[in-house]
């Protein structure tokens, strides 16, 4: 059960596939619109009803980029989201019926678990971020980087508290639905934290293990999203061999508040830069024209990234970890929420030069990053090295054994 953009869904494709593959019946529960995902890998879907697009598209989704800090866009995001889940509990209730185990990403926790209690299941946490609080870096969520060991923890705590009231109303409900006795969201936080099993699918490399974590909390390595035709269309096939390997650019499932400013500032950045550009829409809506460019629509990054030169990224949980994978450099854009967590450990990987993030992005500072990326040799060397090392991880075999413990 997932909620959320593609990059909140995609990655449970590939984990799903790889259960399948294992023998187990996989059910992917999330939003209608993202049912293409799973066709072919053997996975069945349960829709829920809200579009997470169309929120993004409307007044209150576009009035996020009036927050300028990460405090401010987790308010109105959870504002937005406690509106929402009422809309989805139904659903996720009547896909949980009849199943042997919910696995609950990080965005549904709270609500699955209370659904797993009233039903008897176990539960299990498959997450795409590090949302358990540490001492060795603060929330995702707000940025990361560090506010010392004891703010980090304490930063965490209210981070988890503060998602855990965006289910408030819909947990009580669930309960008493359910038969369940009712029980404080502290307490039912608090019993998950003490010993609920969470897999976490990065990869070791890109965020150790925090070691101040309990027995439990365990790092897997990356779930690939399952690709039903890993091939690229002909157009794009046919540009990739009509010159040098050029820059991949997209924001994913980001919106922009001026598409047509951004995508000009990016052609002219690709073409300072000396560099040909395939331009994702995405989306946000992005564009470029002309010989040296290419602009594109939905394309899977496993066959895409590995021909480019680097690849420019709003720098969510999925997209680094595809460009992790195809072993290039990159130039990190981060917009909001856990983007500057991941773009800050592309840089600390020496795999990125710096963070462009889309708030104070220039022509001049884009150009500058690309012309690092691209032509400093070191760079490159080490996106090989480590992408190689991160291809030969398993990050569905620790699911599997975890699973295995549950029933046990």
């Amino acid at each position: 059960m997932t909620a959320g953009s593609r990059g909140d869904v995609a990655p449970y494709t590939g984990l799903g596939q790889g259960l399948c593959r294992a023998g187990h019946e996989v059910t992917l529960v999330t939003h209608a619109r993202f049912e293409y995902l799973v066709a072919g890998s053997g996975v069945a879907f349960r829709p829920l009803p809200v579009d997470p697009r169309a929120e993004l598209e409307s007044v209150r989704g576009r009035g996020l980029h009036r927050s300028a800090s990460g405090v401010g866009k987790l308010v109105r995001v959870a504002e937005m989201a406690r509106r929402l889940v009422g809309r989805m509990t139904d659903d996720l209730v009547a896909a949980a019926r009849g199943s042997d185990v919910l696995l609950l990403s990080g965005a549904v926790a709270p609500l699955g678990h209370a659904i797993a209690d009233g039903l008897s299941l176990p539960s299990m946490g498959v997450y795409l971020q590090p949302l358990t609080p540490t001492r060795e870096f603060a929330p995702p969520v707000l940025g990361g980087g560090s506010w010392g060991g004891a703010g980090n923890r304490f930063a965490g705590h209210g981070v988890s508290l503060a998602v855990e009231q965006i289910f408030a109303a819909a947990v009580p409900e669930v309960r008493a639905r359910l038969g369940a006795p009712p029980k404080r969201l502290g307490t039912a936080r608090r019993a998950r934290a003490r010993g609920w099993t969470i897999q976490h699918g990065f990869s070791p490399l890109v965020v150790p293990r925090p070691r101040d974590w309990r027995a439990g909390l365990d790092v897997c390595g990356y779930w690939w999203p399952y690709d039903a035709a890993a091939g690229l269309p002909r157009d794009v096939r046919d540009f990739l061999d009509a010159g040098p390997a050029p820059v991949f650019v997209g924001l994913g499932s980001a919106t922009v508040p001026d598409a047509g400013r951004l995508s000009e500032q990016v052609v002219t950045a690709l073409r300072r830069a000396g560099l040909r550009g395939v331009v994702q829409q995405g989306w946000g809506g992005l564009a470029a024209d002309g010989d040296d460019m290419l602009t594109i629509g939905e394309a899977a990054h496993s066959a895409l990234f590995p021909r480019m030169a680097a690849v420019v990224h709003h720098a969510g949980a999925g997209t680094t970890a595809a460009g992790l994978r195809a072993g290039v450099p990159a130039v990190p854009v981060p917009i909001q929420f856990d983007e500057s967590f991941w773009s800050a450990r592309l840089v600390d990987l020496g795999v990125a030069p710096a963070a462009v993030p889309l708030r104070g992005l220039t022509t001049d500072t884009l150009s500058a990053a690309l012309v690092r990326a691209t032509r400093e040799p070191a760079f490159a060397d080490r996106a090989r090295q480590l992408g190689a090392r991160i291809r030969a991880e398993d990050g569905v075999a620790p699911v599997l054994a975890a699973l295995d413990r549950l029933a046990e």
